[in-house]
């Protein structure tokens, strides 16, 4: 365990600019990838699954299923609400250090410097050194493409030099459908921004739903030098009525191809936070977003967290080594 808020700011920071630092000759440069040795990241859970939760309960019961950190939603409706940032992360993460976990990172909806709620949330980050966030989505109206590109690289380097100003890093999350879904979307723009304050949260899932066949790996070895954060989930294609549709599933039962990619990062020196995600249904006991139907029912989600984990700990020790 991490004792000083210093040392846990610079240690976590250290994980992430390894895979900006490397030279990895996967991506074209000179050089041999180094030893990666076993990994030194923090496996989280994403707070979104179980919103029912106290911030007590919510790191107790991940320290129980064998979680060492909190990917900490603070936006509309989950577990700080973002206008009370201030007041109230400092206790949520409070109550969750106090449980033996760490918040290496937190899930905000923030888009633009602009949002009233931006400077209160990254300010009480740098307080309470947590170094990465996640931001919030750029969404395409697919009238000019290459102007909504701009405009949301626009609004994400002001979102960044913002969050560089209270040493925070900020990991653009690529999300199927949205402006980003590949990382080539969005090269050009972050190529321009210091890789110390701006980088990916990279999401195999999203990018083999975008690229099934070669555009994951491609995407991947892009972000690789720039890899802040990590989300593990998984699906599959299933035939509908209405067509094929994206079906999420425990992680290990669908298509991502997770013990090619994390070897990839393995390989690259990626030791940053990974963020175990549960966007699947368990029958009468979570919606189709994997969301606790009821306070009651959080238990049986965090069993299936669990098992996720399980499986993740696993493909880890193969990628990583002990």
């Amino acid at each position: 365990m991490i004792k000083t808020a210093i040392t846990r700011r610079d240690f976590l920071a250290a994980s992430s600019a390894a895979a900006v630092a490397v030279s990895w000759s996967a991506t074209g440069r000179a050089g041999t990838p180094p030893a990666s040795g076993p990994f030194r990241g923090t496996l989280c859970l994403f707070s979104k699954p179980v919103p029912q939760l106290t911030w007590q309960e919510l790191g107790r019961s991940a320290k129980q299923a064998g979680f060492a950190g909190i990917d900490l939603t603070v936006r509309e409706g989950g577990h700080v609400q973002p206008a009370r940032a201030k007041e109230d992360l400092p206790k949520a993460v409070a109550a969750i250090r106090a449980e033996g976990l760490e918040v290496p990172m937190v899930t905000s909806e923030l888009a633009s410097a602009n949002d009233p709620t931006a400077v209160p949330i990254l300010q009480t980050m740098q307080e309470l050194s947590i170094p990465f966030l996640k931001p919030g989505y750029y969404h395409y109206k697919f009238r000019d493409v290459r102007k909504e590109v701009a405009e949301a690289g626009r609004q994400f380097s002001g979102l960044v030099d913002l969050a560089g100003k209270h040493e925070v890093q900020v990991g653009f999350h690529n999300h199927a459908g949205y402006i980003g879904g590949q990382t080539w979307e969005i090269l050009p723009i972050m190529d321009r921004l210091d890789p110390k304050w701006a980088g990916y949260y990279y999401d195999l899932e999203n990018s083999v739903e975008e690229g099934a066949m070669a555009g994951w790996k491609s995407a991947a070895l892009l972000a690789m030098p720039r890899m802040k954060m990590m989300a593990a989930k998984d699906f599959y294609w299933q035939k509908t009525a209405e067509g094929w549709e994206p079906t999420m599933c425990p992680l290990g039962e669908g298509m991502c191809h997770h013990k090619e990619f994390l070897k990839m990062a393995a390989e690259g020196g990626f030791h940053g936070p990974i963020t175990l995600h549960m966007e699947y249904q368990i029958p009468g006991v979570s919606d189709d977003q994997g969301i606790a139907l009821s306070r009651e029912k959080a238990e049986a989600v965090m069993a299936a967290a669990k098992r996720d984990l399980d499986t993740l700990k696993a493909l880890m020790r193969e990628a990583y080594g002990a």
